[in-house]
């Protein structure tokens, strides 16, 4: 017994391989983000000399008070924090209620509904006509723009529809016997059944809003509705940056420009890392149940 117990818990030639492989994966992942901080965080000369590589030399966080010292930063950082929540909820509204719907077997035309959704999965319409309809319709130069065009994604339709196919019929046959509408069975039954997929494609949702950039590049020309990707395309090809490092050197203080660079990147991306330990209990779960063909 003791034999086949120690054979069992005896790591074999393959997972010692599946081990490294992924501690190489997770380490080439991790390097870019790891460096980032770390220019953020080093001294001038440490940045100069070219030293560093996965911690800060000379610890210092001037870089970051003289980013976070600007209002373009904050002004844009509220745009993209409303643009996420306003449209992360706006998409989960619709997404829920279409593929709600049409996962009902008993909806007329269900079919050839998803087929047309379905369709502009490989159809589009291109730039230029996307951005005559949004002018037209007068979403230009609004913050409208980032999000009511593309509330609904197709593969996060997809994924929660099949979600919805795969409950237990008999709920809902129950609740419609005790007189529920299919609103009333939607919201005090399928919806707290649905939070792992509910939050993750929340999740997707809010990680592709935050991160816009070219729609916010094509459709918005006011500097004060930057969104932080925009600004922050603005703070690495613009001349702020080189006017910062003046004014620093001219209060005694020495930052290299690339430092700023990075400290404004690791601001645009660190409050939306934050959201993943929040949801992460129910990411796998969601993906993978959503997944299952019904």
């Amino acid at each position: 017994m003791a034999g086949t117990l120690k054979k069992k818990n005896k790591m074999t030639v393959g997972q010692a391989i599946n081990y490294l492989l992924i501690t190489l994966l997770a380490f080439v992942c991790l390097y870019p983000f790891l460096n980032v901080i770390a220019y953020s965080l080093s001294g001038y000369n440490a940045v100069l000399s070219g030293r560093v590589n996965f911690y800060p030399i000379d610890f210092n966080l001037d870089a970051y008070k003289q980013i976070l010292g600007k209002t373009q930063i904050w002004n844009s950082m509220r745009t993209t924090v409303y643009v996420t929540v306003v449209g992360t909820a706006l998409s989960l509204v619709l997404t829920i209620f279409a593929s709600y719907a049409l996962s009902r077997q008993d909806l007329p035309g269900r079919k050839f509904l998803t087929g047309m959704i379905l369709f502009t999965m490989y159809f589009g319409g291109g730039m230029i006509p996307t951005f005559l309809v949004v002018k037209g319709v007068g979403l230009f130069d609004t913050l409208g723009a980032l999000f009511i065009p593309q509330s609904v994604n197709v593969f996060n339709f997809i994924v929660m529809r099949t979600f919805f196919r795969n409950l237990p019929d008999s709920l809902e046959e129950a609740a419609r016997i005790d007189g529920a509408s299919y609103v009333q069975v939607l919201v005090k039954i399928v919806l707290p059944l649905s939070l792992p997929i509910i939050a993750t494609i929340g999740l997707f949702y809010a990680v592709g809003y935050w991160n816009t950039y070219f729609d916010a590049l094509l459709y918005i020309q006011d500097p004060d509705k930057y969104t932080l990707q925009l600004r922050l395309r603005s703070l690495l090809f613009g001349e702020e940056l080189n006017n910062s490092n003046s004014n620093l050197e001219g209060m005694g203080t020495q930052v290299m420009t690339q430092s700023l660079k990075m400290a404004t990147v690791a601001v645009s991306t660190i409050p939306i890392l934050v959201v993943y330990p929040w949801l992460q209990k129910y990411f796998v779960k969601g993906v993978m149940i959503g997944s299952v063909k019904g």
